[in-house]
């Protein structure tokens, strides 16, 4: 950490420079001696990529930037605001804390925060911006898993955030992560009386349930239809082989909705329609959570095929957790390739065999605008294209 980068000049320099090209910044002579070009155009990326992922950074005074890849495996802070929520008692320990996102919202909720981070530069960078924004952190400069097994000391939430890139490979299971959860399991237990975990959205939820063998509840979480973190929570006295499962999507229209794997699986759906007036696609949180079938219970809404996870309603659902779409027509996908005369639109594919991009080389269609062709199979099996307009 090169504490000559916080030089008012240089802070300066920064500010003024956000919209210059980064690498050709990095080629030119720094005008300070002790603050290289490198570092100068490390900060101003770093400093672009918080903008709208960590606005409170962005708009503070003499923040200092970690690595643009510290800035890109951290929480954003509406994800960091959503966990905060999730956190019980008043005494956490973060034990992979990294750039302290998730830490610094955490604070805010309980009366005493630890922050273990082995990286000894994260670490500082981490303790010197908590200060900077006035919060009050213990800061351990060193394993979080070692801090617990030297310690006595309990706590009543435990977060931890495991690496699931070894060795430049990424890993999907929780056991091949870094710290290994599922060995350390009994110490987080030992040492909290609910467990807070942080995994990425590839990892699978019943593999997960499996491994774990303990879960109280999973929160699945996506911002702008991009699912972004899987939660998983362990209480001790609320330990189920069928947990909750919390669907949340965050942004300008929040909501949230909650379901159980046993419910989806023995949910039976009767009957699939045709396209009819309007037409959903469930957000990426309700799709990696598994939730196909209940949807139609719960937002009065028909499937319009098995494998097809496209929705359709005489009537407009606007509490429907997802895209809307209004349907101007229907058609054969063979018809639709002769007649074609749409040049541009945005597609859309689900169960129909091609990819959007595939579709777009074939059908010589430009993306973007207005309009979308929706892709799919149909309750008769049969490939069918949506012209849609989305609501």
């Amino acid at each position: 950490m090169n504490k000559n980068i916080l030089d008012s000049e240089v802070q300066k320099f920064i500010n003024h420079n956000l919209n210059a090209d980064i690498p050709n910044l990095s080629l030119k002579k720094s005008p300070f001696s002790l603050v290289s070009s490198k570092e100068l155009a490390e900060q101003i990326d770093s400093k672009k990529r918080c903008e709208f992922k960590l606005p409170h950074w962005f708009n503070s005074k003499g923040i200092y930037y970690p690595t643009k890849i510290a800035i890109e495996q951290a929480s954003s802070e509406i994800a960091a605001k959503y966990k905060a929520e999730l956190i019980q008692g008043e005494e956490l320990i973060d034990l992979t804390g990294g750039i302290g996102v998730d830490t610094s919202f955490f604070a805010r909720k309980v009366k005493s925060v630890t922050h273990c981070e082995i990286n000894q530069e994260l670490s500082e960078i981490a303790e010197y911006n908590s200060r900077i924004i006035g919060l009050d952190i213990n800061f351990i400069h060193s394993s979080g898993i070692e801090y617990l097994l030297n310690s006595n000391k309990t706590f009543s939430t435990i977060y931890i955030d495991p690496s699931r890139r070894i060795s430049s490979k990424k890993v999907f299971m929780l056991k091949d992560c870094e710290p290994d959860i599922i060995s350390n399991l009994q110490l987080l237990r030992d040492h909290s009386s609910r467990i807070l975990i942080k995994t990425a959205p590839l990892l699978d939820i019943q593999s997960s349930i499996k491994e774990l063998k303990q879960v109280s509840s999973i929160h699945v979480v996506s911002i702008k239809n991009e699912c972004k973190e899987l939660l998983i929570i362990i209480d001790k006295e609320q330990e189920t082989d069928d947990p909750l499962i919390t669907c949340a999507i965050l942004g300008d229209d929040e909501k949230t909705y909650s379901f159980k794997l046993s419910e989806e699986k023995e949910f039976q759906i009767n009957k699939y329609s045709e396209p009819l007036k309007y037409i959903y696609e469930p957000d990426a949180a309700l799709l990696k959570a598994g939730c196909f079938k209940l949807i139609t219970r719960d937002f009065n809404s028909y499937k319009i095929h098995q494998h097809t996870h496209l929705y359709t309603s005489t009537e407009l659902l606007n509490s429907f957790p997802g895209r809307k779409f209004i349907l101007k027509k229907a058609g054969d996908y063979g018809m639709f390739i002769k007649e074609n005369q749409v040049k541009k639109a945005n597609i859309i594919c689900r169960n129909f065999g091609l990819s959007p991009e595939e579709i777009k080389k074939k059908l010589k269609i430009n993306d973007g605008g207005n309009e979308y062709l929706l892709f799919c199979t149909g309750p008769k099996n049969e490939r069918l294209v949506l012209n849609c307009e989305r609501i």
